[in-house]
């Protein structure tokens, strides 16, 4: 064992070697690729954001399935994604015999074919029983988050194999969040009026057409993202490690404690953000009287945000990522939990939570760059670089997150009395009124308290980290015949 040990660190020091002759990892990429990398988020959004904000009213207004067994769906197949991902991260990180193409862009690209696929097999109800229609949802939307893991994990992996420099981390996470909310811009905007028209008196052929229109051009935007990006990081691939298992899950995610915060973090960040969509088109239709201004609002609302969102580079240039996220999240709680309590007016409404939204995807963009960071920390740590299923185990965050949504949004509404297509009682308004703006409100108040307490790693810090990466340093890892521990503090 201690010689099989010893020609591994040989081979090791040989690589890195290598990869310091082949260049530094502080070198910029192109602008063109850093661009290219947002058109993906464009493609998550296109299909990934109907599920959240359009699904919920699908399967309850149009298939007739009731309130609270659509908050069950939702919750369970999340949480089943949840544990899809690890796996998902697994097998990609344990692909061998990698192609020009790289190791992540394929599978992506792959994959999102069959998400495109999928979406619209999701808004589609065949003419089953009651309990038929329930099953069909239930098994549907578990094989739409198995292939939606297989188009995220790589995708979010990718960014960490394009650059090491800070700058350009930060504007692939911008290239991102730009690509999230304008694709949430663009549902918010034209799914309802394109259900409307296409529907007619029949609702389901309404979902059916606006879905897969948004599905074809996801698929597009992932190609896009495909052909205009690269795997410019040379990092070190052990060709003889072993496959890893949970056990290796589980050891990338507690032994490194800036990923464990993020994941943190993002439990009350993803929350808040698909409890808001998911409730905007309820909230305009029953608080507001007209679920014409559900379009009006999550334009001002979302186009705000893509505004906030390209002055992501300036603040964290000035402020650092940790500071401005908690200054948004602070600011963002803040106009939530207004908003709960005045008087619901659409001019105040629509202030507030433009306020909210942005102060939430602003955060929710530098997530991308803290992401990058802490799958770098990992491998500076341990000496192990586990991109996939880093990224898994952040993934497997934004799932619970989304399950937790699902379940305030739809059980708020089975609670309260819900009636679709009826007048609702004060109960059920307040009910729609409170996971709208209260519930993101706290959510953004305890991740600013996570960020400001939990969240060790400075980009004074990353930067020390990433230089050790450059020169084949990590933390307790051998250059050349020179002991290298504890590098950095």
């Amino acid at each position: 064992m201690p010689e099989n040990k010893t020609a591994q660190t040989a081979a090791r020091q040989k690589t890195l070697a290598q990869e310091l002759v082949d260049g530094h990892h502080e070198k910029k990429i192109p602008v063109s690729q850093k661009i290219a990398y947002g058109f993906g988020d464009f493609g998550n959004g296109f299909m990934f954001d109907l599920g959240q904000a359009y699904l919920t009213k699908f399967w309850i207004d149009a298939a007739g399935i009731g309130a609270g067994a659509v908050a069950g769906i939702f919750a369970f197949t999340k949480i089943f994604d949840a544990f899809m991902d690890p796996i998902a991260g697994s097998i990609i990180d344990n692909r061998k015999n990698i192609g020009k193409a790289g190791k992540f862009r394929p599978v992506m690209m792959i994959s999102a074919i069959f998400l495109g696929i999928m979406t619209v097999v999701t808004f589609t109800m065949p003419d089953l029983s009651p309990t038929g229609k329930i099953v069909y949802a239930y098994a549907v939307y578990m094989i739409w988050g198995l292939v939606y893991s297989f188009t995220n994990d790589p995708y979010g992996s990718l960014a960490s194999v394009m650059s090491r420099n800070s700058e350009d981390r930060s504007f692939l996470a911008t290239s991102r969040q730009v690509g999230s909310v304008g694709a949430q811009f663009l549902t918010g905007i034209a799914f309802i009026p394109m259900m409307t028209m296409f529907g007619g008196k029949n609702e389901r052929h309404g979902f059916l057409i606006a879905a897969s229109i948004f599905a074809v051009l996801g698929v597009l935007m992932f190609f896009i993202c495909f052909m205009g990006t690269r795997e410019n990081v040379k990092v070190h691939r052990d060709k003889g490690a072993q496959p890893e298992g949970f056990k290796d899950y589980f050891k990338v995610v507690f032994t490194n404690g800036p990923l464990f915060t993020i994941i943190l973090m993002t439990l009350f960040t993803i929350s808040a953000m698909n409890t808001n969509n998911q409730m905007m088109v309820f909230f305009a239709q029953y608080n507001l009287g007209n679920i014409g201004l559900q379009p009006v609002v999550n334009a001002i609302m979302m186009g705000t945000s893509i505004v906030g969102v390209f002055m992501i580079p300036t603040l964290t240039k000035h402020f650092g990522k940790r500071k401005t996220a908690m200054t948004c999240f602070i600011i963002g709680a803040a106009a939530n939990i207004l908003n709960f309590i005045l008087p619901t007016n659409v001019v105040t409404f629509i202030i507030l939570v433009t306020v909210g939204y942005t102060a939430l995807a602003i955060p929710n963009g530098i997530t991308w760059a803290f992401v990058s960071d802490v799958i770098d920390y990992g491998e500076w740590h341990t000496g192990m670089r586990k991109e996939a299923i880093t990224y898994a185990a952040f993934n497997f965050s934004r799932k619970i997150a989304q399950s937790l949504a699902a379940l305030v949004s739809a059980g708020v509404l089975a609670l309260t009395g819900y009636v679709a297509n009826a007048h609702q009682t004060q109960k059920t308004l307040t009910g729609i009124k409170a996971a709208m703006t209260l519930y993101p409100g706290v959510c953004l108040l305890i991740a600013a308290l996570v960020v400001g307490l939990l969240y060790k790693l400075s980009d004074d810090r990353f930067k020390k980290i990433a230089e050790d990466l450059d020169n084949g340093k990590w933390e307790h890892g051998i250059i050349g015949d020179k002991d290298v521990k504890n590098t950095t503090k």
